[in-house]
């Protein structure tokens, strides 16, 4: 239905009403008025078309601002449109302003009207010059008693230049007002029945209900810039006249902040303009309240403004709302519009609003802030601290950024030109982007700062208390004890001949060493549970998932990472996404899902194209290398590694994960010597931070395993027994890495033990990849032996297990050409059957697991301490009660069983 016929229906009866008594003989005069965009032309447009289908003669004009200074403008157009010399020309006339010529006129019409009723439409009749609009008004009155409808629309708050025309109107008897409003809702409803009321609802809110708002919408429901919406806003503004469009300039750029007062002060007008021009406005739906109803509507009136005026407007609003004492917000938003930070007062403004900006979660508009402080004419210091927080605040939204944000403060720090007040904040931010080694010098620095103050003095303020330096990396651990103990004791053997020094740099990145890791990992659990993102909990928040992944575990880890990337996602901070979900790759790693660790390291950068120009970044990288070459993939891990990355990457944590990736890659790829120097160079610099836990980075088995290729045997034991006396070596995930690759330095039947328990170590780990690796070799072991069945039943659970992983090289490597998981000697049932499996008892689940992984009767009894015939029992129930044939039909399920399972019984 057209928007003119939806809630018209009572104004369509009075213009209905007038046509018919203009039928009967009798004159008519009528008014249709409304806000812009209201449909009066609409309107106008239907009373034309009605009267045309009764055989009426319609005459048609329509004012103009042009030919407002054009006289007898409308006149001249009612002569056009009528037959060819029914009326007089009136610029013929020897006086055309004079009351003769104006009743030649009247009485032409009159004799037009005797052969057929007469119509005259004239719109936007506020623009009528002021002698048309007498030539009407004598009309009117001197054809009361003819069938002469004269019908005129005109913008409710746009009146004529002659006061006298609409007071004479309302004089006449035969007057009608047809007043137009805008749409309510529920008419907007009605014409958008197809949409659905989501739908309806947004675009009653875009319009207001007018219907040239909504006409347009519905040809760009995407209000884009430049569409059929913002065109339509900006006709309506100029139709609304100079200057109602001059105020709709001074609301797009006060966005509602002012009250009318100063509205009138920032344009130079009256209040009483002001709200008459609101209220305008506000009749055609153009604005809620102050400001202009939809983005869309501000960005158009903003757009065709020149840009040095609206600089201008915008510099003029910043300083009005200094001068009434708005908020900080308000200012910092016209300085930032204006791009102007030279008066005195701006750079104290854009710092407190950057600060609250950012409390309100918008660090862009923080780092924007910032940036414009930073171009003020400010001292040296000022402007390294700007730097300082502006890496601060740009670190959620891009690390690459805030990373280089500190080029400028760790060259003043190296040329002793960093202020001492600046020393604490930029360590910490070292400490937190992981820039061990730069932190280091600025910690340095401070405390040489500090010893040298106590030596200068006495250690008071001007109070005579005694003044104590906050510690700067306070509040950016999750658990302060531990790195305050880490860092009151030495971190290598020796280390107590040095200094301590005052603060950690390494703190944040360490394991705890001490106390019970089940109750570290179950604190650090229970603090991210009570823990959201803000910009003060973040570094904790991170370290708190390092510690829960490499103490607790990647199972649990992992589904907390991506819930807390989620919610950096939602709060639009892509750098501290691109952290939490850096962990979550690494957690797949280790728990053996190669390929979702590829997707999610891959989808983190494939967002930040700038990536190699980070050190988080390019340390994900190194996580996604490493999946892709434990997945065989070569050609993709060398694209990765052949982007250039910082300089200085060798100096924080996230370079060692690259290093060690670009090792493995060497290893891949047969250069053995190049992925051992790596490998070693990755030891090295853990022991100097004292960061040696191959919980985190087992250097050790990775340097184990170039040495083998190497052929020096011995050698790499040497590193494999270093690795399992350390504080890790009780740990199954170390200690199963250890024993696999221990075996490869030993005989067949010695591999086999060492295997064995290389693969109960790896299955209570949970690192699927690491087990099938040690499948793998354990069924290459049997075959070596002469033991080509239980090779056979090994290497396929081995292949099950690299087929779950993603796991393409291997898979190959375990049964060449096998691009389909090979059937079994006997038909296993189906692999998901829970209510079989656990009708399994404990004892008897535990040595249907042993057997799985290919162990004997014997070796079971072993393990279990129970007889050889009680195993041969509790397997007979097994194979019953699974309604399987024998052994190599036992249901892949239980290899991924419980890792409890292989618990010896007690």
């Amino acid at each position: 239905m057209p928007a003119v016929l939806v809630q018209r229906e009572s104004k369509l009866a009075q213009l209905e009403s007038a046509l018919d008594s203009c039928v009967d003989g009798n004159a008519g005069l009528v008014l249709i008025e409304g806000a812009v965009g209201c449909g009066k032309s609409e309107l106008l447009e239907v009373v034309s078309t009605r009267a045309t289908e009764r055989g009426h003669l319609v005459l048609r004009a329509i004012g103009t601002a042009a030919e407002r200074a054009l006289p007898l403008g409308v006149i001249g157009q009612l002569t056009a449109g009528a037959p060819r010399g029914a009326l007089p020309d009136p610029a013929q006339a020897a006086q055309p302003g004079g009351v003769e010529a104006m009743h030649a006129f009247a009485r032409a019409v009159g004799r037009l009207s005797a052969q057929a009723p007469v119509v005259i439409c004239v719109d936007d009749s506020h623009q009528l010059d002021e002698l048309s609009g007498r030539y009407l008004l004598h009309l009117a009155r001197h054809t009361r008693a003819m069938p002469v409808l004269l019908v005129l629309a005109e913008s409710l708050h746009e009146r004529g230049d002659d006061p006298l025309f609409g007071t004479e109107l309302l004089r006449q008897p035969n007057f009608n007002r047809v007043r137009l409003e805008r749409l309510d809702h529920a008419a907007v409803s009605q014409l958008l029945i197809g949409y659905g009321q989501a739908e309806a609802d947004r675009f009653y809110r875009a319009s207001g209900g007018n219907p040239l708002l909504l006409r347009a919408l519905l040809q760009d429901p995407g209000t884009e810039a430049g569409g059929p919406y913002s065109q339509a806003v900006l006709a309506s503004f100029y139709r609304c006249g100079t200057s109602t469009l001059e105020l709709a300039e001074g609301l797009a750029v006060l966005d509602g902040a002012c009250e009318p007062d100063q509205i009138g002060e920032l344009l130079g007008t009256s209040t009483a303009a002001v709200c008459q021009g609101i209220g305008a406005l506000r009749a055609a739906g153009l604005v809620d309240g102050l400001r202009l109803r939809h983005p869309a509507a501000r960005a158009a009136v903003l757009d065709r403004m020149e840009p040095a005026l609206r600089q201008q407007l915008h510099l003029r609003a910043a300083r009005l709302a200094r001068r009434h004492d708005l908020s900080v917000l308000v200012v910092a938003e016209q300085l930032l519009a204006a791009r102007h930070s030279e008066e005195e007062w701006a750079l104290p403004v854009l710092r407190a609003a950057a600060d609250q900006f950012l409390a309100d979660g918008e660090p862009a508009r923080a780092t924007a802030c910032l940036e414009l402080a930073h171009q003020a004419d400010a001292e040296p210091a000022q402007r390294t601290a700007l730097r300082i927080r502006l890496a601060e605040v740009a670190w959620p939204l891009d690390p690459a950024a805030a990373e280089r944000q500190l080029a400028q403060p760790l060259a003043a720090l190296r040329e002793d030109r960093l202020p001492a007040t600046q020393l604490g904040p930029l360590a910490r931010l070292l400490v937190a982007q992981g820039r061990i080694q730069e932190a280091a010098e600025a910690l340095g620095r401070l405390g040489a700062e500090s010893a040298d103050a106590a030596q200068a003095g006495p250690g008071r303020g001007a109070g005579g208390r005694e003044e104590r330096r906050a510690d700067p990396l306070d509040g950016l651990s999750a658990f302060p004890n531990w790195a305050a103990t880490r860092a009151s004791s030495p971190a290598e053997p020796g280390a107590a001949r040095r200094p301590v020094p005052r603060c950690d740099p390494a703190a944040l990145w360490a394991l705890p060493e001490h106390g019970d890791e089940a109750a570290i990992a179950q604190s650090a659990e229970l603090f991210l549970r009570g823990a959201s993102l803000t910009e003060g909990t973040v570094e904790p928040v991170l370290q708190a998932l390092r510690t829960l992944l490499h103490l607790g575990g990647p199972q649990q880890a992992v589904p907390l990472c991506a819930a807390f990337a989620e919610q950096a996602e939602r709060r639009g901070a892509p750098g501290w996404r691109a952290a939490l979900a850096g962990l979550q790759a690494e957690g797949q790693l280790r728990m053996g899902d190669l390929s979702g660790a590829v997707a999610t390291a891959g989808s983190v950068l494939a967002a930040m194209p700038q990536w190699s120009e980070s050190m988080l970044l390019s340390g994900i990288a190194g996580t996604l290398i490493r999946a892709q070459t434990a997945i065989g993939r070569p050609e993709e891990a060398a694209a990765v590694l052949s982007r250039l990355v910082p300089e200085d990457l060798g100096g924080s944590v996230h370079g060692l994960g690259r290093l060690r990736a670009r090792g493995r890659y060497f290893l891949l790829t047969s250069r053995f010597h190049a992925a051992l120097g790596d490998f070693l160079d990755v030891g090295r610099q853990l022991k100097r931070w004292g960061l040696d836990r191959p919980r985190v980075l087992p250097w050790r088995t990775d340097a184990a395993e170039a040495l083998l290729r190497l052929g020096e045997t011995h050698q790499a034991e040497r590193f494999i027994a270093d690795q399992l006396a350390g504080c890790d070596g009780k740990d199954p995930w170390v200690r199963g890495i250890s024993l696999r690759v221990r075996a490869q330095t030993r005989e067949p039947k010695e591999r086999h033990a060492l295997l064995g328990k290389a693969i109960e170590e790896l299955h209570k780990s949970g690192d699927r990849y690491e087990l099938a690796l040690a499948l793998a070799d354990f069924g290459q072991a049997l075959k070596e032996t002469g033991d080509p069945g239980r090779a056979a039943m090994v290497n396929r659970r081995a292949w099950h297990l690299a087929q779950l992983c993603g796991a393409e090289a291997l898979r190959e490597r375990i049964l060449p050409g096998h691009a389909e998981e090979p059937a079994a000697p006997v038909e296993p049932p189906p692999a998901a059957q829970p209510d079989l499996l656990a009708s399994l008892s404990d004892s008897e689940r535990r040595v249907a697991v042993l057997a799985v992984h290919g162990h004997t009767n014997r070796e079971i009894a072993v393990k279990l301490y129970i007889t050889v015939s009680t195993v041969e029992q509790h397997l007979t129930r097994v194979y019953r009660k699974l309604n399987i044939a024998g052994r190599q039909a036992l249901p892949m399920d239980l290899q991924l069983g419980l890792p409890e399972a292989v618990q010896p019984a007690r």
